[in-house]
């Protein structure tokens, strides 16, 4: 008679299969990361919640943030609920694909219009980023309709899992996206070299090349899992290891790019590049000016351009200090969406090669020793 041990006298909810613990963990990086990232993001959130314009970058911005932490919530009590039949798994198990498809749906959106965008309202950058993102939405509606309930035993979760192999093309349709996209956003930025020369580092940070690098890099990680990695059995959860995170991250990361536009929302906003050698062509030409001459009213200063310019009173330039808005251009710190430096009634300083010339005439009597000078006083 042998004696049965401790493994086999625990519960099916504690004796997982390895891929499934690894699944289980890696979950809890999910939602640890999606948890984290609302937390991190909130206070660039509101202040571009308090931005007057509603486009629609700024619409999907606010969607995602809600809807992203819901879905993998939810998500997260059905897989590890021991409660949670599979009766109820079967009636529950598509709602993770169906929510991630409209997620990937919504960030492929930012990609097009971004960009759209940055390439200048190219018709056949238009076309082409377009008319993946409309297959994306049709594969990813299809392979909706090929997932199952993994067959797990009680209390191990919910999870959904392929019916067959090339459900991947769920994933594929989206990452052949995003490639685009990030080749796209680098052609660009490499092109700009050309008009002014910066270091890798400094045009990755400019132009948030690194979002779509960590875009693409997760998206590819998924593709391995799903057409390299083989399951054991059909109760094998391996092949959708990684797609949770894979759908944060990206949301994740498409966040920042919203967040990251150069000027405003409206249209996609505009390319980094362009700003950059627009005022660093034309630093002399833009010059501005803040006098304190006899000219405008007392307790009034002379701000312009070429001696063009507009007149604002020394308590207008102190409401904008006791607010604590900053005479800076958004186009140059990476935060454009969530300034709005409309609001302070003063025109934007265009370039951080720009300059703000300040000239003080002041009149000061001074009395004058009638007596010659004829060396040092005692």
């Amino acid at each position: 008679m042998t004696t049965p041990s401790i493994v086999d006298a625990l519960p099916p909810s504690l004796k997982l299969p390895a891929h499934l613990s690894a699944h289980k963990y890696f979950f809890v990086c999910t939602l640890t990361v999606a948890a984290w990232d609302t937390l991190v993001l909130s206070p660039r959130t509101w202040r571009l919640l308090r931005t007057k314009e509603w486009p629609p970058l700024k619409i999907i911005y606010h969607f995602l943030r809600v809807f992203m932490p819901i879905e993998f919530t939810i998500v997260g009590v059905a897989f590890f609920d021991t409660r949670f039949s599979q009766a109820q798994c079967r009636h529950f198990y598509l709602f993770e694909p169906i929510c991630t498809a409209i997620l990937l749906a919504l960030c492929s959106v930012v990609h097009v219009i971004r960009i759209n965008a940055i390439y200048e309202k190219n018709r056949n950058v238009l076309v082409g980023m377009g008319a993946l993102l409309a297959a994306q939405i049709v594969v990813t509606a299809i392979c909706c309709g090929f997932y199952r309930s993994v067959p797990l035993d009680i209390g191990q979760g919910c999870i959904a899992g392929p019916k067959h192999n090339w459900v991947g093309i769920y994933w594929l349709s989206a990452t052949v996206l995003y490639t685009a996209s990030f080749a796209l956003a680098v052609a660009r930025s490499l092109n700009s070299l050309k008009l002014k020369p910066l270091s890798p580092w400094k045009l990755m940070l400019r132009d948030g090349l690194n979002l779509y690098a960590a875009i693409w890099i997760v998206n590819m990680v998924n593709m391995l899992f799903w057409f390299i990695m083989k399951p054991t059995d059909t109760h094998d959860p391996v092949k959708t290891i990684v797609t949770s995170m894979a759908a944060v991250l990206t949301t994740s990361m498409t966040l920042r790019i919203i967040l990251g536009v150069r000027g405003s929302l409206v249209d996609g906003g505009s390319f980094a590049g362009s700003h950059s050698s627009a005022t660093g062509s034309s630093r002399d030409a833009t010059t501005h000016v803040i006098s304190s001459r006899s000219t405008p009213a007392a307790g009034q200063f002379q701000i312009g351009s070429r001696g063009v310019g507009q007149t604002y009173t020394i308590e207008d330039m102190r409401g904008v200090a006791a607010k604590g808005e900053e005479w800076t251009d958004p186009a140059l710190d990476g935060k454009s969406s969530v300034h709005d430096t409309k609001e302070a009634g003063f025109p934007p300083i265009e370039s951080e090669n720009q300059g703000v010339k300040i000239t003080i005439n002041q009149e000061v009597d001074v009395e004058y020793d009638n007596a010659p000078y004829h060396g040092a006083r005692k």
